[in-house]
């Protein structure tokens, strides 16, 4: 079992921790071929505290969604713990398990294809509160009235269809359905992805308040660094399931470690000039994960690599301020 990462050195007792988190597939490869195994996610571990924002990074493909699906028990582990407030999700019994996991909530990257388009917004925003409360009709109208000014949404939206409604506005009431069992954790995956530049800020903007006046945590998962540094107080950056690099948002835009992150970072628009690193481009394709290369993941695609990094998987282990998996790093060769 790897060891839980964190960069936090606060005495209280984290709000959400992960443990050595995987998640496998068995996958059919044809006719009298054995099965393959996709480690989708493959030792992922951190702990994350009240009110903060942990955000996930990395291109398609390395394990994001899946891990997002693992913390709202959407999907279960293949092994380790998931421990909120600190008790495992994955050990407890029926009916406490069904109340903390009202607690953990998510909201899917695409307003257009998340809302059921057969239910008026005020449908769809007491649809938790009817399964999961003994609140009466009156008092679950009320209390998504409620939710609804929070999130921007005025009351004449109550009765209209997603249809209705542009991106930005749907992905207001797709948090606002996301808000409505009083979470403590909200798994945002790739919550702007789908929305224009400038409704991205009004929704970033959005759920910072949220998170200042209900004391979210986050768990915010993107492909997009510029969006990360406005909106996160950690990062972990991963490659093919694993965690290659782990650190403050500080730390991360100001001494980016890993080859991967560096290269991630170079890749991202800068207005301003004084800011823009030199582009590094990555050779080569995301390897399959049906057929993982040995060694470091990244290795065929790292100008960094030597012989050490083409057979042996490198560690997470600590270099200052961060956590990151790399041979280079370790024989200061970055």
């Amino acid at each position: 079992m790897s060891e839980v990462v964190s960069i936090n050195t606060a005495e209280q007792q984290p709000l959400l921790k992960a443990v050595d988190l995987k998640k496998h597939y068995q996958v059919e490869q044809g006719f009298r071929k054995p099965d393959a195994t996709v480690k989708a996610l493959d030792g992922v571990s951190f702990t994350l505290d009240a009110g903060k924002t942990l955000a996930i990074v990395g291109e398609s493909g390395c394990g994001k969604s899946t891990l997002g699906r693992l913390l709202t028990m959407i999907e279960t582990p293949t092994h380790g713990e998931i421990d909120f407030q600190g008790q495992d999700l994955l050990k407890m019994d029926k009916d406490t398990f069904k109340v903390l996991r009202q607690k953990i909530q998510i909201v899917f990257q695409n307003p257009y294809g998340s809302l059921n388009p057969r239910k008026k917004v005020g449908q769809i925003l007491e649809e938790p509160l009817e399964i999961n409360t003994k609140l009466s009709k009156a008092q679950r109208k009320e209390k998504s009235m409620a939710i609804m000014a929070k999130v921007g949404l005025k009351t004449e939206h109550y009765d209209r269809y997603p249809h209705m409604f542009s991106g930005g506005q749907r992905q207001r009431i797709a948090i606002a359905r996301g808000l409505m069992l009083d979470p403590n954790v909200v798994v945002a995956d790739e919550p702007v992805s789908a929305l224009d530049v400038s409704v991205q800020a009004q929704v970033l903007n959005l759920m910072m308040d949220l998170q200042d006046e209900l004391n979210l945590s986050y768990v915010f998962i993107s492909h997009d660094l510029s969006v990360v540094e406005h909106i996160a107080n950690d990062v972990i950056v991963m490659y093919l399931g694993r965690v290659v690099e782990h650190t403050t948002k500080e730390e991360l835009f100001a001494n980016p470690r890993h080859p991967y992150t560096q290269a991630l970072l170079s890749s991202t628009p800068q207005l301003n000039p004084a800011h823009r690193r030199e582009r590094i481009k990555l050779v080569g394709e995301l390897p399959s994960p049906l057929d993982p290369p040995k060694g470091c993941a990244f290795h065929a695609r790292c100008q960094f690599a030597n012989e050490r990094c083409n057979v042996e998987q490198p560690k997470l282990a600590e270099y200052g301020k961060s956590l990151i998996a790399c041979h280079a790093v370790e024989e200061q060769r970055i």
